[in-house]
């Protein structure tokens, strides 16, 4: 029966049905009950589980807990009836597919190994996550960093600089108009929250502008504050980088070691000057704009900004005053950032010895990935590449995330207090392995050949599996939206938007046909993705209401890994513009591997 919701704007009434059995569902539950029987027991769930939807082997007991599950969420219809024995009905049947707790399009505990070296792991990574708002003229404050650790967000990127009185440590924006918050503020959210999503390390990184007696200050913050939950080396030099596991419920430090900062700065005086007319046989046009693209490693990696150096020159002036360095500040640095001298490929030698950080903006990996993919590649195999986005954008956007992902960089670094698609395409990524914001590295990213030969982001590569997707139907709006969001005079004519990011062979959408004047559309469209790298791809899902004389108005969306997704009929939460789960907004689908 349907119900009516009365629209207190206008005389229409707008029709609320509830959704019903697509026949895919309708068909399983009669192919498992043996000869289409009106109850399902759960014996026969568990062949459903099985069989069905491909879950493997599935207890008796777990088949059992299910059932009972199922039973009790839709108890108020088994009211009054006398059954023998527990089982549901169809209805029942698509209930339960149609939850996303019993129900859940991939899955949701760590599964991968973590105990290979941190260069091995894709990691949940933010860029000056101290902001609220704009690059520019927002606050800064430990808000957005405890919010991205409750996402599962692994790596807080902080600006230390001196106070105003020169005897403290704020976190700011260095030569913009945001305010800025104390370090000591953001290191006690960052202890309180840590863990809170998963218990795999956080790193964080340090953009130093301090001097060495703040440094020092530093680091008795930092070990005060954090206590056995820091972790750092014995030694400063180490061959490869520990493991998530060995480092669950540890914090540890990434930033450019002080001396080396300051033989940074000394070393990018002398090279412009030398760099000037010097045109490198070896690496043609790269000689030529190394010193437009000043490749650097975090300590002073601001002119992503594209902003003036007098600041630093300020800071620089007080390290040279001071013989000093702040070595207990020093030994706490786990993930050192390298000072590359010279070309790209300088910068990207692997020493075997030891390893390190090296950082590059987007427009710095667009341009090397074009000319040196293979030896950023190779360089991620055993050191950390990190990304961040350009100085242009002031509005906290991001950038497209496959270009680190697919050379093998570690710590794509967005801005997560923005949003857009770009940042659903981060959320969607980072919920594989259990949402613990450590993500191992497909092995063709990691092994290297019998000749040395490594993975070739640029190579054609030939179809290896292929996605079928079916959109059966959709419910939920009417609970999370008011009934004249979409339209003030008629329910809303909702259609899909499926395909896949990734690889740029990959990438591609499609989109379902409008269902005009229902709030629970039903589809039952189905398309086929032939896929090149599913390692890495995601499966995006957007549902629009259609709008003859505006644009078209948002209706939900979800990104998911496809390597993590379970096959079978499935129900798909959706989620706001911002990454926020709806209550009840959700999809019935189907996924098949062929």
């Amino acid at each position: 029966m349907g119900s009516y919701r009365i629209c207190l704007c206008c005389s229409n009434t707008f029709k609320s049905k509830e959704a019903e059995p697509p026949a895919d569902v309708r068909s399983a539950f009669s192919r498992f009950t043996e000869g289409g029987g009106i109850h399902m027991s759960a014996a026969q769930l568990r062949r459903f589980l099985e069989d069905g939807q491909g879950d493997g082997e599935v207890a008796s007991e777990e088949a059992e807990r299910i059932l009972d599950q199922i039973r009790h969420r839709r108890r108020h219809h088994l009211i009054g009836k006398m059954e023998r024995s527990p089982t549901i009905s169809v209805e029942d049947f698509h209930h339960y597919l149609f939850d996303e707790e019993l129900n859940p399009p991939i899955r949701s505990q760590v599964h991968q190994d973590m105990t290979s070296p941190l260069s091995h792991y894709y990691i949940y990574t933010g860029h000056n996550s101290y902001l609220t708002g704009n690059q520019l003229s927002s606050d800064c404050s430990d808000v957005p960093i405890v919010k991205a650790l409750q996402r599962g967000v692994r790596v807080i990127e902080l600006d230390i600089w001196p106070n105003s009185t020169k005897d403290d440590i704020d976190v700011l924006h260095g030569r913009t108009l945001t305010s800025p918050v104390e370090l000591i503020r953001c290191l006690r959210s960052i202890k309180e929250y840590a863990f809170s999503a998963s218990e795999y390390p956080v790193v964080i990184t340090l953009e130093d502008h301090l001097t060495p007696d703040l440094q020092a200050k530093v680091a008795k913050m930092v070990t005060e504050t954090f206590g056995e939950m820091l972790y750092y080396p014995d030694s400063e030099d180490h061959k490869e980088f520990p493991s998530p596991d060995s480092l669950e419920k540890r914090i540890i430090l990434s930033t450019k070691p002080p001396q080396e900062y300051l033989e940074a700065k000394d070393y990018k005086g002398k090279e412009s000057g030398a760099q000037n007319g010097k045109d490198s046989k070896e690496e043609g046009a790269w000689g030529r704009e190394i010193s437009n693209l000043k490749i650097e490693t975090e300590s002073n990696d601001k002119d992503e900004n594209d902003q003036s150096e007098e600041e630093d020159a300020t800071v620089d002036d007080d390290l040279r005053l001071s013989q000093k360095t702040a070595p207990e500040y020093k030994r706490l640095i786990t993930i050192r950032a390298g000072k590359p001298k010279g070309s790209l490929l300088d910068a990207l030698k692997v020493d075997p010895d030891k390893v390190r950080r090296l950082s590059l903006s987007e427009p710095q990996l667009e341009k090397a990935s074009a000319s040196h993919g293979l030896d950023i590649v190779r360089f991620t195999q055993k050191n950390i590449l990190r990304i961040y986005p350009k100085g242009t954008r002031v509005n906290s956007s991001n950038y497209n995330p496959f270009i680190g992902w697919m050379h093998g960089a570690q710590m794509v670094a967005f801005n997560m207090q923005g949003y857009g698609r770009s940042l659903w395409l981060m959320h969607g990524f980072f919920q594989a392995n259990g949402g613990c914001g450590y993500i191992k590295k497909p092995e063709f990213l990691i092994k290297t050949g019998l000749n040395g030969e490594v993975f070739d982001p640029r190579a054609n590569l030939p179809v290896k599996t292929t996605l079928k997707v079916k959109v059966y139907l959709g419910d939920g709006w009417r609970m999370d939206f008011s009934g004249t969001h979409f339209d003030a005079y008629s329910p809303p004519d909702f259609y899909t938007r499926v395909g896949i990011a990734g690889v740029p062979a990959d990438s591609i959408m499609k989109k379902t046909k409008a269902i005009e004047d229902n709030w629970a559309p039903v589809w039952n469209e189905e398309f086929d993705f032939q896929l090149r790298v599913p390692e890495l791809a995601l499966l995006r899902v957007e549902v629009h209401e259609y709008d003859m004389s505006d644009k078209d108005d948002f209706g939900g969306q979800t990104c998911l890994p496809v390597s993590e997704l379970r096959p079978g009929i499935r129900c798909v939460p959706l989620f706001d513009r911002k990454g926020n789960k709806y209550k009840s907004t959700r999809l019935l689908m189907r996924f098949e591997f062929v």
